[in-house]
């Protein structure tokens, strides 16, 4: 933040994934797992999902992998990023990697799905034991996300 000499500006963080959030809070391993069991309270993962989360009888439709694509404009949104599902070998690797992940989803939007934090000085103006989180609601995974920087100088 210091580099672009921004004295007075806002950086807004966005994931660029539907099962992640981004949100300000205490970085601390006990917290996290606090954190975690919360959220798993409030959307459980689904019976089919790893057993170490899973919820004996919870069941979302979105996970009725083998359903989908169910609208033509689900199945769109397949093609654009490269699945020829009307291969049926290829719609099987596609529903194969697709993961049981419902749950995840509902977390994002419940948390949100951007911060924005006012910049002086070069330096986040956020409290002593505050910290930008990325939370991945559905991995581990290789995550990305988008950062904007916008002020004067």
């Amino acid at each position: 933040l210091a580099a672009p000499g921004m004295r007075w500006a806002f950086v807004v963080v966005i994931p660029r994934h539907t099962t992640t959030a981004v949100t300000i809070n205490e970085l601390e391993s006990r917290l996290a797992r606090d954190i975690e069991s919360w959220l798993l309270r409030l959307a459980p993962a689904d019976e089919r999902s790893h057993p170490s989360v899973s919820t004996r009888g919870v069941r979302y439709l979105h996970n009725d992998i083998d359903a989908r694509p169910e609208a033509e404009e689900e199945a769109e949104r397949c093609r654009e990023n490269g699945w020829d599902i009307e291969d049926p070998e290829v719609l099987q690797r596609w529903r194969d990697q697709e993961p049981i992940n419902a749950h995840s989803h509902l977390l994002s939007m419940i948390l949100g799905s951007s911060e924005s934090i006012p910049v002086v000085e070069g330096k986040m103006v956020i409290g002593q034991w505050q910290s930008v989180l990325l939370l991945d609601l559905d991995g581990p995974r290789t995550r990305t996300v988008g950062v904007q920087l916008t002020g004067f100088r």
